[in-house]
């Protein structure tokens, strides 16, 4: 079955905006990756940045030296070149969480009257609309999956999460009604179906279930896993949250503290198609490359 054709608009004068899809799935994902990495390749004159989102990407270029129209052909001649691809080197990574940490709820409790429900915490919100009688069963299925990594943005190194899971398993859960005005840096958030962790202190209205100890964006580069970049996150990394109490949580800070904690992270190659063949035995597939020795 051929693919729907992308829809394209522009944005003022130095920007070209191309819809994937409607909604946000793996298969839009792993599109729009294609089609960034081949306009990429094709390094067309005046082309400034390439920006992919969830189901999206943007083109950012210098109309004196492109103009709209030409850049609209050549990338809708660059979409017919796409085949499809439904395979993907990249890297599995563990991410330490303690769930239900105080400064997270300190936080969420002086906004109480921003949420849809001012009597119950973040996580018993989620947990109650998403059918689960205790939130420790739904911390268990926000930990139990792994998590796609499919844009990287909006504050430096902030990614956005995609649950690797059936689309009736998915966790979801609305936005604060009105934004906060304070969120805790490396809080693990969500909202609609995307996870994310806000890899800075400040203003955000997704819902708030923990906090991770490892820095994901840092400036001075002091962890080993920051050597090669300030951002740590890319797109198509994969996710694999663990959680750990509060002792453990204290001893990865010390380590932090020190310059010498590192993630656990290995290398995986992902096949779109045998994870919707199966996504349970390809969740225990990539939890096996994660721990092994």
């Amino acid at each position: 079955m051929s693919q729907q054709a992308i829809r394209y608009s522009f944005g003022g004068d130095e920007h070209l905006f191309a819809e994937v899809a409607e909604s946000m799935s793996l298969e839009a994902f792993f599109r729009g990756m294609e089609m960034t990495r081949v306009i990429e390749e094709a390094a067309i004159p005046g082309v400034l940045d390439i920006c992919l989102a969830n189901a999206s990407f943007q083109v950012r270029f210098n109309p004196d030296l492109l103009h709209p129209d030409d850049l609209l052909t050549q990338v809708r001649s660059l979409e017919e070149t796409v085949g499809g691809s439904r395979r993907l080197q990249t890297r599995i990574v563990e991410i330490p969480v303690l769930y239900n940490d105080p400064w997270t709820h300190e936080t969420l409790m002086r906004f109480r009257d921003r949420h849809q429900d001012p009597d119950a915490t973040d996580l018993e919100y989620a947990a109650r609309i998403n059918g689960y009688q205790e939130v420790q069963d739904f911390i268990d299925a926000h930990s139990g999956t792994p998590w796609f990594v499919s844009m990287v943005g909006f504050v430096a190194g902030l990614p956005f999460m995609f649950q690797m899971v059936d689309r009736e398993h998915q966790l979801e859960v609305p936005k604060y009604l009105r934004p906060r005005t304070d969120t805790p840096k490396q809080t693990l958030g969500h909202g609609g179906c995307f996870g994310c962790i806000y890899s800075v202190r400040g203003a955000g209205g997704y819902q708030m279930f923990g906090v991770t100890p490892a820095p994901i964006y840092d400036p001075q580069q002091a962890m080993p896993y920051l050597q090669t970049s300030m951002v740590f996150f890319r797109a198509g990394d994969i996710v694999q949250f663990k959680p750990v109490d509060r002792e453990t949580y204290d001893r990865i800070l010390v380590e932090v503290e020190e310059g010498r904690f590192n993630l656990r992270i290995r290398d995986v190659s992902f096949d779109l198609d045998e994870f919707s063949a199966d996504p349970d035995a390809y969740k225990q597939q990539l939890q096996e490359v994660l721990y092994v020795d």
